[in-house]
């Protein structure tokens, strides 16, 4: 994390009371703190529930959320960006001082910068997927950031009852990742062969800035130091072999970038955690221009951002947990950060 210190920000929420108007209008905020609190962060990220549960009962930190644009206003980019100025609040109350200290310089870097946690964990889940494609495979991944889940053949991956290494370590330290598997998943004898490889985002990271690098950092939980180390072990690999990650959006960049895979390849377009940030319009435009490319789609979403696919399912699914889907077809649950797949197909 980075330390800034300076001028305090002008931010200065007042003390009175929420009108019935404001509580209204406020009222999605806190129920947006509360759900990240009660399924998200709890029995993840305790400091993050207790921070997520005091801003929903903060007139002081709604305002403050509430003057922020609202595809900002995400408990885990507020909670970043305090962090990475002015280290992890302690308790509600650091918090709470921080931003009332310093507000304008945390609303600059909320603005300026998005969650794009790249959680290379969650090759974890993809995993089983990939092995069972036609080989060889061409990757490409939409909302890359830093392109670290471009790498899934490049990491180590411990599901308990098998654990499965590069076949190439290339002499680096290729970090573990442990992901609980229920009997029923398909774990991959051998790694899937991954000819070529390119992501697309709006703001591609670059792991080599170590600003940017420090920003990643950050995005990892408070309490998941293990998780933190994994990452900083991807970002050395990725450094080492950097995957190809174009600017541009997921609709209007998307069929040039799938032009230049090559043929011979199996073209799989995937994604993990990226369409909740946009509109629903957009998404459908996008589902409707992956079955376009002819590939083959990996979707690794909450699964009311792609309702047409949680349709499908015959249970119920869970809030705290991803839908992993091919083709639009239910295939696993799976944990938000990789750490667990439950195969239902």
């Amino acid at each position: 994390m980075s330390s800034a210190r300076g001028e305090s920000g002008n931010f200065h929420p007042p003390n009175r009371p929420l009108s019935d108007s404001h509580e209204a209008s406020f009222g999605e905020i806190r129920s947006r703190y509360r759900r990240f609190a009660e399924h998200e962060a709890k029995g993840v990220s305790p400091l993050y529930e207790q921070l997520a549960r005091a801003v929903a009962g903060s007139d002081a930190l709604l305002r403050f959320v509430a003057s922020l644009p609202e595809p900002k206003q995400q408990p885990n980019l507020v909670f970043a960006a305090v962090r990475h100025l002015y280290g992890t609040p302690r308790d509600p109350a650091h918090l709470a001082g921080l931003v009332e200290r310093h507000g304008e310089p945390v609303r600059a870097l909320v603005l300026a910068r998005s969650t794009q946690t790249n959680e290379p964990g969650r090759c974890a889940t993809l995993l089983p997927v990939l092995a069972r494609l036609p080989q060889p495979l061409a990757l490409l991944e939409v909302g890359a950031s830093a392109g670290l889940c471009l790498l899934p053949d490049l990491y180590a991956y411990d599901y308990g009852r098998v654990c499965l290494r590069p076949d190439n370590d290339d002499g680096y330290d290729a970090p573990v990742f442990p992901c609980r598997a229920n009997e029923r998943t398909p774990i991959p004898e051998r790694m899937p062969r991954i000819v070529w490889r390119a992501g697309i985002d709006l703001n591609p990271l670059d792991v080599a800035d170590p600003e940017e690098a420090a920003w990643l950092q950050t995005l990892v939980w408070p309490g998941q130091e293990a998780r933190a180390q994994r990452l900083r072990a991807a970002m050395e690999i990725s450094r080492a072999h950097p995957p190809r990650v174009v600017k541009g959006d997921l609709v209007h960049g998307l069929r040039a970038l799938a032009a230049t895979a090559p043929a011979d390849a199996t073209l799989v377009v995937f994604h993990s955690a990226v369409l909740f940030y946009v509109d629903p319009g957009q998404r459908a435009r996008f589902a409707e221009l992956v079955r376009e490319l002819g590939g083959v789609w990996i979707s690794n979403e909450s699964p009311s951002v792609l309702p047409q696919v949680a349709a499908r399912l015959d249970v119920e699914p869970r809030e705290d947990r991803f839908l992993l889907a091919v083709d639009g077809e239910p295939v696993a649950f799976t944990g938000p950060h990789g750490q667990s797949i439950d195969w239902i197909s």
